[in-house]
Formats: C-alpha cells, sequence, structure tokens
C-alpha cells in the first residue's frame, strides 16, 4: 500500500540544507491523517552525480561522444583519475564527516585544480580570519564547480551546481522555448534524476504527485519530472506549486503545460493539495478545487472554491522534516561573504514566524501577492513548540527564520520564550531596520540564540526610500545596525540599485553611505541587486506614479513576472553594477575604505554629497529615549553578590552597596545606596525572564517608591543602573 501523496522538490535549489515547502505541507499533511512522502531530489542529484561512480559515468560519457573539448576540459579528463579518487572523500568532508581532511584540502596538493581555481590569489587575505575549515570548504567548492563546469560543457549545457536550465524559467512569457527543450531526449542530468524520480515511484506508489518550485532553476526539472509520471504511471495526478507558479503563473493560458501537470495551485498549498486529495478519492468535483489552474474542455481554467477555507498559521502543524537525507547534505562556500556563508554552509531548519509581511508597502515588492499580503503571525509558543519538534525530528539545532520581515514584537516574544524554556538554538532572520530594534532588543534577541539578520537599506537615499514607501531612513538605519553590532549580532544588508528615477549622483551617495557603515563597522555583508519590475508591485501596477513606463502591457500565455520598462529621467543603472560590486566585495574585507568613490569606475561619476563623517556624526549622537510605562522589564543576568560598606567624605558618612554580577566572560560592579542596593537585590529575581508576566517599568517604579525615599527617575537614570544593561538589565 503505497502513499496518498508524493511531494518532491526537483533539482536544484540549495544544497547544505532542505528547501522547506515538501516539509511544511508533509507537516500539514499528517494533521489530517494524509499519508505522504516527500523527497529532496536536488541534494539527490547532486549526490548521485559527485561520487566515485558518478564520475568514472560521467568521464566515460565524455570518451565515448568525442568532439572537441576546451582547454579546461581537456586538463580535467587527463586528470580524471584524481578526480575520481577524491571525490568521495571530498563530499564527506563538505558534509561534516571528515574535518581532519581540511589539512590536506589547503595544502594545495590534494584536489585537482582546474580554471575554478584561478580565483585563489587572494584566499589567504579573504580567508585568513575565517579559518582553515571554511578555507578548505571554498577549495572544495571551487572543486565541485570545476565538475559542474565540466559537466555544462560535455554532458548537459543545463547543468548549474546549484540551479538547472534556470534561463528557461526567467522571464519566459512564452512556453514556446521550454516545450523545445523538453520535446527533446533527456538529458545526461535528465537520466539521473528520472532514475531517482522511478525508484521514489516505485517505493511510494503514490496517488498524486506534488512538485515545489519555489525558483526558475528548478522549473525545467519540475517539468521533466511531470513528464516521466504522465508518461509512465497512467492514473496518477501531477501538480505543481511554489513560489514560481504563485509569481509567474498566474495568468497562465498555454494548453501545452497540462501534457506535464494536470493542476497547478496558487499561494498557500494546505487547502489545495487537500482538495485534490478528495478530488482523487472521488470525494470532489474537480469544480471543487481550491485555487487550482487545470485543464477542462481544451481550456486553461482557475478553480476556486470559495466555501473551502484557507487553514491559520496554527492549524497547518509542525514542519516534518523526516524521511530526507539531513545528514547528507554539503556545506559549500562560493564566496567569501560572511552571510552567504550562512546561506550555502551549515543545515538550517527553515520556519517562519508569521504569514505575509507586517509591513507590506514596499512599491518593489510583491504586495497585492498573499504571501505578502495576508499578514497572520504565529504566538511565540507554538513556535517553540515547532522548534523543539524538529529539533527532536533533525537534531539540529539551527534556525532560519524566512518571513519577508520577521516582526520585532514576535522576536521579542520568541526570545523570552526560548530563554524561559531554555532552549538552545542558533537562529538568524530577515527583518526591516526599524527603530523598534533597540539596544536592549537586539541584547535580547542575542542572548536568546541570534547571530545574525539581513534586511533591505536598498538605495540609502532617503528620497528613494520615502519613493519606495521602506519606512526607514538612512540615519535609522545606522542607529539600528550599531544596536545589532553591539549586541553581536552581524548584519546583512540588500542594496538596490536602478530604482525608477535613481539618478548617478544618488547611486553613488548611495554607494558613499555603505562605505561609512562599513567603516564604521556596523555592516559586515552586503549585496548589490539591479532593480527589477514586477507584475504584482506597485511600481509595476502603476509605473506612472514613479515616472516610468511599461515597455509592453501584453500578457504572455505562460509566465509573467518581470517586466521591460523605460525610466527616461534615471541615470545609465547597467554602467555602475561592476564598480559597486567590485568595492563591496573589497569594503567587507576591511579593504580599501579610502579608495575614493569613482576609481571604481571606468566611466566619470560625479563627487558624492555626503559629508565624509555623516554615519559617524550620526552614530555618535546621544541616544536617549523615555522608558515607556508599559515597557517590560526583563532580568537575564545572576544573582549578584551584594556587599555594604560606609562610604566617608568631609566628616560624613552614609551606607553604601556594592552588588557584583558574574557575567559569562567578565565580573561587573556597581555602587549605590544601601537602600537602593537591598531594593535592587530584591527585585532582580522578580524580574526573571523565568517569570510568565513580566513587571512593566510602571509597576518597578510603583514597587521602588513603596520602599525608597529618593527619587526613583533620578536612581534609574543615574549612571550605575544605566550601565546594567551589561549585567542583563533590559526594558523591553
Amino acid at each position: 500500500m503505497g502513499v496518498k501523496v508524493f511531494l518532491a522538490t526537483p533539482p536544484f535549489t540549495q544544497l547544505n540544507t532542505p528547501y522547506p515547502a515538501t516539509a511544511y505541507l508533509k507537516g500539514f499533511l499528517n494533521t489530517r491523517g494524509i499519508p505522504a512522502a516527500h523527497a529532496d531530489l536536488g541534494i539527490e542529484a547532486t549526490l548521485a552525480l559527485y561520487s566515485k561512480g558518478g564520475l568514472q559515468q560521467l568521464f566515460g560519457h565524455i570518451a565515448a561522444n568525442g568532439g572537441e573539448l576546451s582547454e579546461n576540459a581537456r586538463r580535467m579528463v587527463a586528470l580524471q583519475q584524481e578526480y575520481i579518487d577524491t571525490i568521495d572523500s571530498t563530499i564527506l568532508f563538505l558534509q561534516g564527516k571528515d574535518p581532519t581532511l581540511a589539512h590536506r584540502i589547503c595544502g594545495r596538493n590534494y584536489l585537482p585544480e582546474a580554471s575554478r581555481f584561478a580565483q585563489t590569489a587572494d584566499l589567504v587575505w579573504a580567508f585568513g580570519a575565517m579559518g582553515m575549515q571554511d578555507h578548505a570548504r571554498h577549495l572544495a567548492t571551487l572543486y565541485l564547480e570545476d565538475i559542474a563546469d565540466l559537466v555544462q560543457e560535455c554532458a548537459d549545457p543545463h547543468f548549474g551546481l546549484s540551479r538547472y536550465a534556470e534561463r528557461l524559467g526567467r522571464s519566459a512569457s512564452t512556453f514556446d522555448e521550454l516545450y523545445a527543450e523538453l520535446c527533446k531526449p533527456l538529458t545526461y542530468i535528465d537520466k539521473i534524476l528520472v532514475r531517482l524520480l522511478q525508484q521514489h515511484m516505485d517505493r511510494q506508489q503514490p496517488a498524486i504527485v506534488a512538485l515545489s518550485v519555489p525558483f526558475p532553476g528548478n522549473l525545467y526539472s519540475a517539468f521533466r519530472c511531470g513528464q516521466w509520471v504522465k508518461q509512465n504511471c497512467p492514473g496518477v495526478h501531477v501538480a505543481m506549486g511554489g513560489g514560481f507558479a504563485n509569481t509567474e503563473l498566474r495568468s497562465l493560458s498555454d494548453v501545452r503545460v497540462f501534457e506535464f501537470f494536470d493542476f497547478i495551485t496558487l499561494d498557500d498549498g494546505e487547502a489545495p493539495i487537500e482538495t485534490l486529495v478528495a478530488y482523487a478519492d472521488g470525494q470532489k468535483t474537480i469544480g471543487e478545487l481550491k485555487r487550482t489552474l487545470t485543464l477542462a474542455d481544451g481550456k486553461v481554467v482557475y478553480m476556486d472554491n470559495t466555501e473551502v477555507a484557507d487553514y491559520k498559521q496554527g492549524q497547518v502543524g509542525t514542519p516534518d522534516y523526516t524521511g530526507l537525507p539531513l545528514d547528507r547534505y554539503i556545506s559549500a562556500i562560493e564566496v567569501a561573504n560572511p552571510m552567504h556563508s550562512l546561506w550555502s554552509d551549515g543545515r538550517w531548519n527553515k520556519l517562519t514566524m508569521a504569514h505575509g509581511c507586517y509591513w507590506g508597502k514596499c512599491t518593489f515588492c510583491d504586495t497585492t501577492l498573499d504571501y505578502i499580503q495576508r499578514y497572520e503571525p504565529l504566538t511565540a509558543a507554538v513556535l517553540c513548540d515547532r522548534i523543539e519538534t524538529i529539533i527532536e525530528q533533525t537534531g539540529q539545532t539551527g534556525f532560519h527564520f524566512v518571513d519577508e520581515a520577521a516582526p520585532p514584537v514576535l522576536m521579542r516574544s520568541l526570545a523570552l520564550e526560548l530563554i524561559r524554556r531554555k532552549i538552545n538554538i542558533t537562529w538568524w532572520a530577515n527583518v526591516r531596520f526599524e527603530k523598534a530594534f533597540t539596544r536592549d532588543l537586539c541584547l535580547l534577541l542575542r542572548a536568546s540564540g541570534c547571530i545574525a539578520v539581513s534586511g533591505g537599506l536598498e538605495v540609502a537615499s532617503d528620497r528613494l526610500l520615502a519613493l519606495i514607501q521602506k519606512g526607514i531612513t538612512v540615519a535609522q538605519v545606522a542607529r539600528v545596525n550599531k544596536h545589532f553590532t553591539e549586541a553581536g549580532i552581524m548584519v546583512h544588508a540588500y542594496l538596490m540599485y536602478g530604482f525608477p528615477t535613481q539618478t548617478a549622483q544618488e547611486t553613488i551617495d548611495s554607494m558613499e553611505m555603505v562605505r561609512q557603515m562599513f567603516a564604521a563597522g556596523i555592516l559586515r555583508s552586503g549585496f548589490w541587486h539591479r532593480f527589477a519590475m514586477t507584475a504584482h508591485s506597485p511600481v509595476g501596477m502603476y509605473p506612472d506614479q514613479f515616472n516610468v513606463r511599461k515597455d509592453t502591457n501584453a500578457i504572455g500565455s505562460f509566465a509573467n513576472n518581470d517586466i521591460t520598462y523605460t525610466d527616461p529621467t534615471g541615470g545609465d543603472h547597467d554602467s555602475f553594477s561592476q564598480g559597486l560590486k567590485t568595492s563591496l566585495y573589497n569594503y567587507m574585507h576591511g579593504a580599501c575604505l579610502d579608495h575614493p568613490l569613482h576609481k571604481w569606475f571606468e566611466h566619470k561619476t560625479p563627487k558624492t554629497t555626503v559629508q565624509p563623517g555623516y554615519i559617524m556624526d550620526i552614530l555618535n549622537e546621544q541616544e536617549y529615549t523615555q522608558a515607556r510605562d508599559t515597557a517590560k522589564v526583563v532580568w537575564l543576568g545572576n544573582t549578584p553578590e551584594v556587599s555594604y560598606f560606609t562610604k566617608t567624605h568631609k566628616g560624613d558618612q552614609w551606607e553604601m552597596c556594592s552588588l557584583t554580577f558574574h557575567g559569562k566572560r567578565a565580573p561587573f560592579t556597581i555602587k549605590v545606596s544601601k537602600e537602593q542596593g537591598a531594593w535592587l537585590a530584591d527585585i532582580l529575581p522578580r524580574l526573571s525572564v523565568q517569570h510568565m508576566k513580566l513587571l512593566t517599568m510602571q509597576e518597578v517604579r510603583e514597587r521602588y517608591e513603596a520602599v525608597c525615599t529618593d527619587d526613583f527617575a533620578l536612581f534609574w537614570d543615574n549612571k550605575p543602573m544605566n550601565t546594567m544593561y551589561k549585567a542583563g538589565l533590559l526594558v523591553l
């Protein structure tokens, strides 16, 4: 007896961790009592290729097919035995199972080296501070990329290490090119894929195959999977869902797509897949499907049964990672970027704190689509329940919260609950750099295990940030990044250039803002993205409001999201691309921070109008905000050592109190009056995070005034108490 639903992620997405969509849906189907299994065909195909047997077959294929080879490919073929002999041990190293191999890899006499290793001149500079394991992982990644280049040249032109035939999926307004490729015989990688798929189909015997397509880079392989199932498994229903379908296929009209799939579901998959199961069981008609595109009477139709309600986030269950080969994922380091290494290095359990975006106003974002528009947060208790379940499933304590922007209020509640339950995890999240991230909140997040945040600084121009409706200013971002950095949380900034009406002057000024933030030490990582206009964003829907015009209003029969446009008032954005990226690479390594901006470009650029010390002036401003009466007061520290002593000055004597707090790194001491010290020693345990009901600032003030005669404001805002955050006293 097989499962009802087989969920699969086709090649290729990430190598270091499973894309979470199938785990989410499997967890939901568990709650409905629907038997399901899932697989990551990407990691399986990667490991089949990158193995001793896989490389033997690859080199055999190259020899059998002959043909002209590039100089690089000839070198690799000549070294084929070196590749075959080292591949299994290198994969084990990248899986974290043989760390001592790093010594041999870094010695540069173990792995064969081809063209990718031409980039290694600055590795000591790039990895000197990151250590031997990271250095070795980067070299091993170059080795894998060399093999990928060989596959692409000699066996399968579509192949890429973490994406497959991505070009065919990007901005494919018609299905013609992709369809033509699918009508050709299976490629080298296709054959590996369908062999793995057949094994799963034989073992699972599902009624429904559901393929998750989050990116253009796994669209082609999803079609190949659907094609094979339709040709070889009569009676099995094939469905596609995921981020690509949700953003690109909403206006699909090409009937040829349904030679490969029976159904394409949109937005949240839980209710649609449950109705598909009911349809497969004969309990629903095709007209009762939920948010599903299908073929009827020779036309593409959209079925959305409004009587079927969507599930609340608290009802969808805990993501279920069981059944995935969690110990076989590969930790690769493609570039020496500390935040990119988080994405590609290590196993991260992926979770969301909320459905949708609590801000939902950015004009470049797909704010009209459900995955952004409908905001629905979970509670910290439910999140922690799921975290504990996933740790039990996977044995892994790393979590990446993949929200569009994690809500600060919920992050605070989650941090408190993690500390309260003593759940030791390492986590990072995507955020908005908003003023809610105070010094004390950042310290709390760090105490709960947060190590990094990524967020959109975007254009680093106040005029353009207002046009984007980002709801932040450059000065605000600088202060927030200072809070994160001083708390020990790494900050990565998404940077954007080419936004409508952005001038050359604004691009240079944005670059200078970024340079100053790196120089000030409040940014560790960043990435410049070229703005893209999408059909479901306010810019794409109302281009006139942004002084740009669409090049065409035609809607294609296949994918529709990216829009070409003309920006008559903006600068020549493409001319800045290389200079922005090269400068950023250097800034991330602390290099060339005093390099004149115009030196990064081959063309003439305007001088920046940003003052040289602009960011430092902001950071040096005294920050003082009056704590709200409703703010929660939290004590994360240990019980202090309390001693009393007498202080004498000009014949006067008075009693004093010394409180010494032992932190993990060093002791910390404050001195206050005897009366204040006794009150503080008494109330600190009551402020412990272990109490479910935390005291507010007003309640703390009232308790102070009940026993102490001195003015509370003078006591609380004085130097000793102002430094108590170092011992663990936070106002949130």
